[in-house]
């Protein structure tokens, strides 16, 4: 079973997952090739780091491990368009999927997105700004996609009914994190080489080390993959502003694990394999499915069945991991949900200790930063 890091008893502050990164290792650009990151190997249970590269994981993976991988696509989901008719600019960031056609969004200028409005939607780079690119132009031949406000919530989300779904991701442009000023060269730079499921509004960013040769040479020396999918939302880039942690809201993501992943991962755990997550993503699908079993009064040795819903689990210090044995992840940033979730499974002062190191040894840090393997 995973092991605990107990950490004191103290009340959890926010002002205690925080930390100073000088600007310029804020990663602006990605590595190429994707494997040549760095990698910072952290043992969960003691001895110092290990600092190697990417392509050298193979060497600290258990012999038999199961790799989860999230193979979530990012959405172009930062839309352009005017109001109908005749009417000013809009711009909208799609948040999450509904249903067909319905989504959650965020949209400026917001005072102008009452129900009601419609929306006739155009062409990142004759819609936006000038420095804007698109990842590409629908056919002229194709019917216009339009989009309707259906709702406004309180928290300035708007409930948004498009026409049609086709076309919206020649429509789009890939929404960067707030810190990365610029597009990569080539979109495909901020997707992993494995995502299949479009719905996320930012990548999963532990995997876009792996390549296919790299996958494919774990594989051959016995390390099993499996796949999950999570859909991150917004609450990504937002850190915790209060000074209660727990008091923090997460937002719901959608998760699913499928039949035959959960069947990999009932005989790993039948056969003391251990469990791998790639990324903070896949940790919180595990989790959730482990967390949810408990609630339910399963076994811990009960067959993990397939699973999905919203995952609402927010991972703190204190939390006791159910079925994740080791992760591979990126360094985040201060003061976020995502640091919390790593101090909850290595220890806060272990992270933060590894943390100064990195930044000592000049690490990249962020989206498209170096990796960090604790195992």
């Amino acid at each position: 079973m995973p092991a605990d890091n107990a950490e004191p008893a103290a009340p959890l502050r926010t002002a205690d997952f925080d930390y100073h990164l000088p600007p310029q290792l804020i990663a602006q650009t990605p590595v190429e090739p994707r494997d040549a990151a760095r990698l910072l190997v952290l043992p969960r249970n003691g001895g110092p780091p290990q600092h190697r590269q990417f392509a050298d994981i193979g060497d600290y993976l258990p012999p038999g491990c199961v790799l989860v991988l999230n193979r979530s696509r990012v959405l172009p989901a930062r839309l352009y368009g005017r109001r109908e008719p005749g009417g000013g600019r809009v711009e909208l960031l799609l948040l999450r999927r509904e249903a067909p056609g319905r989504w959650q969004a965020l949209g400026k200028p917001g005072r102008r997105l009452r129900p009601g409005t419609i929306l006739r939607l155009e062409p990142a780079d004759t819609a936006a700004a000038p420095d804007s690119s698109p990842t590409g132009q629908i056919p002229e031949s194709s019917p216009p996609v339009t989009a309707e406000v259906v709702a406004a919530q309180a928290d300035g989300v708007r409930i948004v009914q498009f026409s049609t779904e086709d076309g919206l991701e020649q429509l789009g442009q890939t929404p960067l994190p707030p810190y990365i000023h610029r597009q990569p060269a080539d979109p495909e730079r901020y997707q992993t080489v494995y995502a299949r499921q479009p719905g996320s509004v930012a990548a999963p960013t532990a995997g876009l080390h792996f390549t296919p040769e790299l996958l494919a040479k774990l594989q051959a020396q016995g390390i099993d993959t499996a796949f999950v999918t999570l859909h991150i939302g917004l609450d990504t880039f937002r850190p915790v502003s209060g000074d209660d942690p727990t008091a923090h809201t997460i937002h719901t993501e959608y998760y699913e694990l499928p039949a035959e992943t959960a069947a990999r991962l009932t005989r790993a755990r039948a056969e003391g394999r251990p469990i791998i997550a790639v990324g903070t993503t896949s940790v919180r699908t595990l989790e959730q499915v482990g967390q949810d079993r408990e609630l339910a009064g399963m076994a811990a040795a009960a067959p993990i069945a397939p699973a999905r819903g919203q995952a609402e689990l927010f991972i703190l210090p204190g939390h006791q991991f159910r079925l994740v044995d080791g992760m591979i992840t990126n360094f985040h940033l201060p003061r976020s949900t995502l640091l919390m979730l790593v101090s909850a499974f290595a220890g806060r002062a272990r992270i933060l200790s590894a943390y100064r190191a990195a930044i000592a040894q000049g690490y990249r840090f962020y989206s498209f930063g170096d990796a960090m393997l604790i195992i």
